[in-house]
């Protein structure tokens, strides 16, 4: 049997993926129906997609997330001390860019894993960074 990469999934992707009300529902939908679940979720990106729920939806909106979340039935991938030391890294790196702390735990977390692709609409700081495993991570959609 063929495996394929996995791919980590960021929380703009995330949100939209869940969320039909989202101008990229559409193509985070179409994205995620061409990866073949082959997603991985970091826990990293629940509580951020969790707050954005929230706000923009309330208890209601929160509940779907769940429900949703519940449906996809991916793995989830911890964030290891291992992976903050990297990201505090990174972040230091890139400081003029200044990163947000998930995205750079998912970057750790991609170099860890070996992945090499992500699947975010926070383009820009995944673009310009370079991880170790490889010349640059893919972006999708």
């Amino acid at each position: 049997m063929m495996t394929y990469p996995q791919i980590l999934i960021d929380s703009s992707f995330l949100f939209a993926l869940l969320d039909e009300n989202n101008a990229d529902y559409a193509l985070a939908q179409k994205t995620f129906d061409t990866t073949s679940g082959r997603g991985i979720i970091p826990y990293v990106v629940l509580t951020e997609t969790a707050y954005l729920f929230g706000r923009t939806g309330g208890v209601p909106a929160l509940l779907r997330f769940y429900d949703n979340l519940i449906g996809l039935n991916l793995p989830f991938e911890g964030v290891f001390l291992d992976d903050l030391r990297r990201a505090r890294h990174i972040t230091a790196q890139y400081a003029d860019a200044k990163l947000d702390f998930v995205d750079t735990c998912l970057m750790a977390i991609a170099e860890r894993l070996k992945v090499e692709t992500i699947c975010t609409f926070d383009r820009r700081d995944f673009l310009i960074f370079r991880p170790q495993h490889c010349e640059y991570l893919q972006v999708l959609p």
